[in-house]
C-alpha cells in the first residue's frame, strides 16, 4: 500500500497556515482557500494528501474552468509566474512547512502538480525526516 503524505502548507505572502483541521478530507486537514471563477466566488477545501485531487467547494466549478485561488487570511492571489506544462493555465503555489513549495494547476480537472525545493540538500532532508519516504 502506498504511503499517504499529507502536506502542511502556508501562504507564500503572509506565511499563515492554510490548513483547516475542522474540515478534513480522507482523515487529514484540508487546505482552505478563497476562490473565484468566471461565474462565482466561494471557498474550496483541497485534499492535503499528495496526488489526491479530491476537493469540496461551496460553489459549482465546471470541468476545465480556470480558478483563481486566494489566501483566506491576507486575500492575496496565490499564482506564480508559470504556466501549466499540460494545459497552459496559470500555476498556483503554496509554501511547505518542511521547506520548498507545492505547485498545482489552476484548471479544474488538470492533474499537473509538483513539489519544488530551492535548497535541495536541507529541504529534501527535512522532507524525508518528516515523511519517512
Amino acid at each position: 500500500m502506498k504511503k499517504q503524505i499529507s502536506l502542511n502548507v502556508q501562504c507564500p505572502h503572509c506565511l499563515t497556515s492554510l490548513m483547516d483541521t475542522e474540515n478534513v478530507l480522507h482523515d487529514f486537514p484540508s487546505i482552505k482557500l478563497n476562490i473565484t471563477t468566471p461565474a462565482n466566488r466561494g471557498i474550496i477545501h483541497l485534499c492535503s494528501v499528495y496526488e489526491c485531487f479530491d476537493h469540496r467547494s461551496n460553489i459549482e466549478i465546471k470541468d476545465n474552468t480556470v480558478v483563481d485561488f486566494y489566501c483566506p487570511s491576507c486575500n492575496r492571489e496565490l499564482l506564480v509566474n508559470e504556466e501549466c506544462k499540460l494545459c497552459d493555465a496559470p500555476m498556483v503555489s503554496f509554501v511547505l512547512l518542511t521547506g520548498g513549495r507545492v505547485n498545482i494547476c489552476s484548471r479544474n480537472g488538470c492533474s499537473n502538480h509538483y513539489v519544488a525545493f530551492s535548497d535541495l540538500t536541507t529541504e529534501v532532508t527535512k522532507f524525508y525526516n518528516e515523511f519517512g519516504v
